[in-house]
């Protein structure tokens, strides 16, 4: 049963279960466990009010007495400065806002299905660098479960953009006229998804648990989610995050990891920005993950 809700994910790119009690936190941990790489992987930080200060509980709330605030505004994947990014993730919702604030996800195989082919044939030569590791991933890569071709671009921590030449002749970055065009053009991807059906905006309601895919699925929080307990109410989620099952490596003989916060190796003038956002491709755009 849990192979074939693995794979029913893979497609959908999340499942919902529904429960009238609240579900304990180890119970919600070791669910988690049943996907992907069957592991726990927990990079991030411990807020004082993790029950228990569980160390694989990453809690978020719109009031930072109660969590960390302002989490992943944009679209992107969990994980993405590491090599072996997460499998899966996933949400255990402590306490929805009363006047909303969810999530919404949108599916990249069918993200990328929705491009042209011309589009998809450059888009399938690109890698990003993530702008805190270096790691590079591919800007399209095969799903391993589902065989599909999806997306994949963290908006808001990309470094630099990698070009394999179509001609073979070599690599180059993009430059930052071309990286904000491809941000811009993938922003608007994934929410063209709302009306074309491959994205959602799912409102949270108490007691979910919900898992994604995390190689199928982006997703980013709510606009609503980040506005204060004040105006909204007070939320409060759990995440967790699985161990990948395997590297997400770029094509073309491209090293899995660049130093990102050194010279640019391509002696160009395109885009190479480290640090913990890296490149603004909207200035006005909120940037936390």
């Amino acid at each position: 049963m849990i192979d074939a809700l693995e794979a029913e994910m893979a497609q959908r790119g999340f499942l919902v279960f529904k429960s009238e009690d609240q579900a304990d936190p180890e119970d919600f941990l070791a669910a988690s466990c049943w996907w992907g790489g069957k592991q726990l992987n927990s990079t991030h930080g411990v807020h004082p009010a993790t029950p228990g200060g569980n160390r694989h509980l990453f809690r978020l709330s719109n009031d930072r007495r109660h969590g960390i605030p302002g989490v992943g505004p944009q679209w992107h994947n969990d994980g993405s400065f590491l090599a072996e990014t997460f499998s899966h993730s996933g949400y255990h919702i402590v306490r929805p806002a009363e006047r909303g604030g969810g999530a919404h996800f949108a599916h990249q195989g069918a993200a990328f299905e929705a491009l042209p082919v011309d589009k998809q044939e450059y888009w399938s030569r690109l890698s990003s660098v993530n702008s805190n590791s270096g790691v590079v991933h591919p800007l399209v890569h095969q799903h391993p479960v589902s065989g599909q071709r999806c997306v994949w671009l963290h908006l808001g921590m990309t470094g630099a953009v990698i070009e394999r030449l179509s001609d073979g002749s070599g690599l180059r970055s993009l430059d930052a006229d071309q990286l904000q065009t491809l941000c811009i053009e993938y922003n608007e991807l994934l929410n063209a998804g709302f009306d074309s059906g491959y994205a959602i905006r799912f409102e949270y309601e108490e007691h979910d648990c919900v898992f994604i895919d995390n190689l199928a699925v982006a997703h980013r929080a709510a606009p609503e989610a980040h506005a204060s307990s004040d105006e909204q109410g007070l939320r409060i989620m759990h995440r967790s995050t699985v161990q990948g099952v395997h590297n997400l490596a770029p094509a073309d003989g491209l090293p899995q990891f660049v130093d990102i916060h050194g010279p640019n190796p391509f002696g160009d003038e395109g885009v190479w920005q480290g640090g913990g956002i890296g490149f603004r491709w909207d200035e006005t755009a909120p940037m936390q993950n």
